[in-house]
């Protein structure tokens, strides 16, 4: 091989090595400045709280005050923070490879919010950093391709709704929440009922199917989605499954994310919640 070529190669190995390197160091940072945001997230956040009794359902529907205690709450303490780990696949098109990712969420109840941080593998050497943050009433998206080059930084009226609606449906994994002044319910039919929350000036609903068993099958809601670079109100569903108990309350741990658009289902989000932990934001 003539000497050139080789000194190409080895200028390219380097240049590729470099770039991994920046990227380590980059997404070491990303992560660390997340966990820091974590813990000011938790400022403040009590520890305990009162024990839900039986008498602090009587005003829910019946499909949610069943869900209730069939998840376990009643003798329990109120959940005011929780943190969860998932691993998924995610695709952004429905022509699009499914994306594994492992992910992190610490939830706070009395002030509702989330913060969701994952690393999305996109292809061999190549990871996306991701981060979803519901606080205060506002939200935003920020996404970054090997954790160096913002590829989005969502902010504004509809990442409100969006993410309220998310932390909505996601009340499923502390389910105290239900009993929040912030949330409204209102009984459709016997395996149905209607949440309306309202929080920071914005104001969403979303209907939750329960099963037989009193469980949540199913949540869908109007929510603002990016489709072709503009927000767009979609119908936005989850499908919840493979209920278990975990940190003393039932739960789901499997699930399938799917927006219902004009053309097709298109089901772009597909999780499985290994651990959750209640009331110990110190060591979040």
């Amino acid at each position: 091989m003539p000497k050139i070529a080789l000194l190409i190669i080895g200028i390219l190995a380097g240049i590729i090595v470099a770039i991994l390197i920046i990227s380590h160091i980059a997404n070491i940072r990303f992560y660390r400045k997340a966990k820091i945001e974590v813990g000011e997230f938790f400022a403040g956040v009590k520890t305990k709280g009162e024990i839900i009794r039986e008498d602090d359902l009587k005003d829910l529907p019946p499909s949610v005050r069943n869900w209730l205690v069939n998840s376990g709450v009643v003798g329990q303490e109120r959940i005011t923070s929780a943190r969860l780990k998932q691993t998924a696949v995610m695709r952004m098109k429905k022509e699009n490879p499914w994306m594994p990712l492992v992910a992190e969420q610490y939830f706070t109840v009395d002030r509702p919010g989330y913060i969701w941080i994952a690393k999305v593998k996109a292809a061999p050497f190549v990871h996306i950093a991701g981060k979803d943050k519901y606080y205060q009433g506002r939200g935003n998206m920020l996404i970054r391709l090997m954790s160096l080059v913002t590829v989005a930084d969502g902010r504004g009226k509809e990442i409100d709704q969006g993410s309220l609606v998310r932390y909505l449906a996601e009340t499923v994994w502390i389910p105290t929440a239900a009993l929040a002044d912030y949330i409204m319910w209102e009984a459709v039919d016997e395996h149905s009922a209607r949440a309306t929350m309202s929080y920071g000036g914005v104001t969403a609903s979303g209907v939750f199917t329960f099963n037989d068993q009193g469980e949540v099958a199913s949540f869908v809601a109007e929510r603002y989605g990016d489709f072709d670079g503009r927000y767009v109100l979609e119908t936005w569903s989850i499908i919840m499954r493979d209920y278990r108990e975990l940190d003393g309350i039932r739960v789901p741990t499997k699930g399938e994310v799917i927006w219902k658009l004009e053309s097709g289902d298109f089901n772009w989000y597909q999780f499985e919640v290994n651990e959750i932990e209640y009331n110990n934001p110190a060591v979040y």
